[in-house]
């Protein structure tokens, strides 16, 4: 018996998802059907709260003896003699049944739109239905720890929300330049730029909060140059005494889809050793040296990882490295033994996913397999088993104005790349602007990675 309803069951779930998808998507006046859509968690409470009422009533008309029922019953037998003797019951019926049909569609017709009007932003164009489909879908995705800083690692994360709201994004705090520079030295603690910018790409109101937090003071002697989000961060670490609560409540604030976390609360400083011999100290001053860079460390050194960022990564489904400048974005949080550690003992997908072009000073005239053994270098280990590459080269008009800075398409060494023991990824995730800028496309970059996963799992 258990396995007929069991069968039957998953039969019907089934139908229900057909059955929904070929009459819902794109009919407005079907659009209540998709309330039927399993896995909602809605339609079982409203079933419960019904069985809730039906049972209060049976509990009061045991409770007085079922006098009511007696009565009840007998109102309701001489009422619907009278409506047979008046209308026929063959029209009567029916007539009933419609009109019970169209007071419930009404009423939760009306009742779900006065929860979207409270629920749902005004300027929003989905329906709760899709809010609701949409957070479920999301709360189930895999567990994606995404490891990096600046902006190729806020550029992955506004693609990456659009799969899971399980993403942690662990940030450098390496960064000792322009307004974080400033406030890291005048008033201490972390530097806040890209943990502002992993919380503004990971914000449901992305576009609004992206123009807020980058605005820039332009006067004034001391907010000159300070970026609002940078400030913003900074008052929250004064008003809650610990970053790791203030990066918190700031998610909180902006209803962020995810986590971000530093990969250490130490005040962390980048050295460099160049083959000229210099030694390079403050990750600034080291893209600025314009030198081949032979090792790179941190001071003080072997700083301990934030525990919270352990965690996820020990917990992760699948872990990204990248992409970012490699020298002062990547290798910084992979310079922390416990995160390194943590990465290495993952038994879960882990790629890097490549960046399109060299940086001036710091990756000059590198190919992809000079990126792996860099960071194979750096922490003496393999983190990761699979490299993402650009498919096809940028286009001769992005190539002059890259080559004028001094920068250059990183092209793929396939043999030196697959000697290290690592898979290739090859997909075309890089977008073009009519300017000239080549970065990489969140949307096509989040999608080729989450296909990577599904089909290595």
């Amino acid at each position: 018996m258990f396995l007929i309803l069991g069968s039957f069951g998953k039969f019907l779930n089934r139908y229900l998802q057909l059955f929904v998808q070929r009459t819902a998507v794109g009919a407005p006046r079907h659009r209540w059907v998709k309330w039927l859509t399993p896995g909602l968690l809605v339609k079982r409470w409203l079933f419960l709260s019904t069985v809730g009422v039906l049972t209060v009533g049976f509990g009061i008309m045991i409770w007085l003896k079922l006098t009511p029922v007696f009565y009840t019953v007998k109102f309701v037998g001489n009422l619907l003699n009278l409506i047979t003797r008046a209308i026929p019951s063959y029209i009567s019926g029916p007539l009933a049944i419609v009109l019970g049909f169209l007071l419930i569609i009404w009423g939760q017709t009306r009742t779900l739109g006065v929860i979207t009007e409270v629920l749902m932003p005004a300027s929003s164009e989905d329906t709760l239905w899709d809010a609701i489909a949409t957070h479920r879908k999301l709360r189930r995705g895999p567990r994606i720890v995404v490891i990096g800083g600046g902006t190729g690692l806020s550029t992955l994360l506004r693609g990456l929300k659009n799969y899971s709201a399980n993403i942690t994004a662990i940030v450098t705090v390496a960064d000792d330049g322009g307004s974080s520079g400033r406030l890291r030295r005048e008033i201490g603690g972390l530097p806040p730029g890209d943990i502002r910018n992993c919380l503004t790409a990971l914000a449901d109101e992305e576009k609004l909060l992206t123009e807020l937090f980058q605005y820039r003071f332009m006067a004034g002697s001391g907010l000159s140059g300070h970026s609002f989000g940078n400030l913003f961060l900074t008052a929250m670490n004064e008003i809650t005494g610990d970053w790791e609560q203030a990066i918190l409540a700031s998610s909180q604030v902006l209803a962020v889809r995810g986590t971000v976390l530093p990969s250490t609360l130490s005040d962390v400083r980048l050295w460099a050793e160049l083959s000229d011999g210099r030694r390079i100290e403050g990750e600034s001053n080291i893209t600025k040296a314009r030198g081949q860079i032979l090792n790179i460390g941190c001071l003080p050194a072997n700083p301990p990882g934030l525990p919270r960022a352990v965690e996820a990564i020990e917990s992760a489904d699948y872990i990204v490295m990248g992409p970012g400048s490699l020298y002062t974005s990547i290798i910084p949080n992979l310079l922390v033994p416990d995160i390194a550690n943590a990465i290495a003992r993952a038994q879960v997908p882990r790629v890097y996913v490549c960046n399109i072009m060299t940086e001036p000073g710091e990756t000059d005239h590198y190919q992809v397999g000079d990126h792996v053994s860099a960071i194979d270098r750096a922490c003496g280990r393999r983190l990761f088993d699979a490299v993402l590459v650009q498919k096809r080269p940028p286009s001769a008009r992005s190539l002059g104005r890259y080559q004028q800075e001094g920068a250059d398409y990183v092209s793929l060494d396939r043999t030196t790349v697959i000697e290290s023991g690592r898979r290739i990824v090859i997909a075309n995730v890089m977008s073009e602007t009519e300017a000239g800028s080549i970065r990489h496309d969140p949307l096509r970059l989040a999608k080729v990675l989450m296909r990577w996963y599904t089909r290595v799992t």
